[in-house]
């Protein structure tokens, strides 16, 4: 009896290390996890109207189809998660606040949100130690989400296979966009590649902004391009040609698509900045007035803002070039302190209701510790946005600068934003704090 009893205890201590082993994390394993948004199946681009791309062109063997994959690294903190989101030279923190998890008692199945409170999207998803399967859902669309799958332990983006790349594609691209479904519908772009074997970063510049910090790579004669920041899920892919153009598809999430051709030129340009939004005729001045987060009516007539050099910035919280151009402004404000320069921020959103509106536009302030004035002035639609500012001829891009100076004119008014994920990035820092010191010295 003493001899089955002494078995029966060693088997239960045996069983019960073997448990503790296969958890041996709180939580979820620490280190690189590899996810992908599975945007469909098989995709193929459709291509009515245009001439049809060659199917042969695009037949993408080195990676599945259809799928976004992007890298993130995880930490486990005494039981508080920690998410950093890698994009190339990118590195977006999730902090343990937004992340979410638990129990199901009802299922038995162990559950995570991932929320990302800027952008107003979350990944919902249910986990396992070395797996987490669920969707990433974007709250301000309407029934927008797009399965989510990520797996411990793996740090490669697309594959890891090295054919050797048929051509170096560093440099600059000359690009044309076009819509899968209206030929006409074209815009330009400038590709910024950086090619170091197998391995690509790079971003696309257009004439509203760019498309951040992409990361990918090249497999023979194939691009892969990607990136994943909460907002926004692009993937590129393309093929070099026998004469060293590429064509490919463009997807933006599950709602957009569309292809694009390229051919290297390191003199491609677009259109000047400055010159694309401007005052119509009739008009010498900006003139708005919108309330406050404190309802205070706020306007460019307030003392606070006579006689002072004024930049009026046009943004919405859940834009991420907008985000790129708010850093900008308020580390340089804080960094050259100045009473006689003052910023206003005129923030369209996608909430309809203006009470989430004004929180998204604090959780904004608050992300990047803005100490001027952000207003919530409309709607995101452009022809909305358009309607509040009719001295303008038209709101081109989420952001746009106006620079005004102590009289009140309108001295420049730029459109977009190259950000840091571009090489524009320095002289655009330069060109503005020297405008910006003419201005103050008249």
């Amino acid at each position: 009896m003493k001899k089955y009893i002494v078995t029966l205890i060693g088997i239960v201590v045996f069983m019960t290390s073997c448990f503790q082993m296969q958890n041996k994390y709180e939580v979820l394993a620490p280190g690189p996890w590899r996810a992908v948004l599975k945007l469909e199946n098989n995709y193929r681009p459709l291509n009515k109207k245009a001439k049809p791309i060659p199917q042969e062109q695009l037949k993408f063997e080195e990676v599945t189809q259809g799928e976004l994959p992007f890298v993130f690294e995880l930490s486990d903190k005494g039981g508080k998660l920690e998410i950093e989101i890698i994009n190339g030279e990118e590195r977006i923190k999730v902090p343990s606040e937004d992340i979410l998890y638990g129990h199901d008692i009802k299922t038995g199945d162990d559950s995570i949100r991932i929320n990302f409170p800027y952008y107003d999207s979350y990944i919902s998803a249910l986990y396992e130690e070395d797996v987490i399967e669920g969707k990433w859902v974007v709250t301000t669309r309407d029934n927008y989400s797009i399965p989510f799958v990520a797996k411990q332990g793996m740090n490669h983006r697309f594959t890891n296979l090295k054919k050797a790349p048929v051509m170096d594609v560093s440099g600059k691209w000359e690009v044309l966009f076009t819509e899968l479904n209206d030929p006409t519908d074209t815009y330009k772009a400038i590709g910024e590649f950086k090619q170091d074997g197998n391995y690509l970063t790079g971003t696309f510049l257009t004439e509203t902004g760019d498309y951040r910090f992409l990361e990918g790579t090249i497999q023979a004669n194939k691009l892969y391009l990607s990136v994943f920041d909460g907002s926004h899920a692009f993937l590129f892919e393309a093929k070099i040609l026998e004469d060293e153009t590429m064509i490919g598809t463009f997807r933006s999430g599950t709602h957009y698509k569309n292809t694009w051709t390229a051919k290297k030129n390191p003199e491609a340009s677009l259109a000047n900045p400055d010159e694309l939004t401007f005052l119509k005729e009739g008009y010498d001045k900006i003139e708005f007035e919108f309330s406050n987060l404190d309802g205070k009516k706020i306007s460019l007539d307030n003392p606070a803002y006579k006689d002072k050099v004024r930049i009026v910035q046009i943004i919405g919280t859940w834009c991420p070039n907008c985000a790129d151009e708010t850093r900008f402004l308020s580390n340089y404000l804080k960094q050259n302190k100045n009473d006689d320069l003052k910023v206003i921020g005129l923030a369209y959103e996608k909430h309809k209701d203006k009470e989430k509106a004004n929180a998204a536009i604090k959780r904004f302030k608050k992300r990047f510790d803005i100490e001027y004035e952000v207003v919530h002035a409309g709607e995101n639609s452009k022809t909305e946005a358009a309607k509040t500012l009719p001295m303008l001829n038209h709101i081109l891009s989420y952001p746009t600068m106006i620079f005004i100076d102590k009289k009140g004119a309108v001295r420049k008014i730029h459109t977009g934003f190259a950000g840091p994920a571009t090489s524009e990035f320095p002289a655009f820092e330069e060109e503005f704090d020297t405008f910006v010191k003419e201005l103050l010295a008249e």
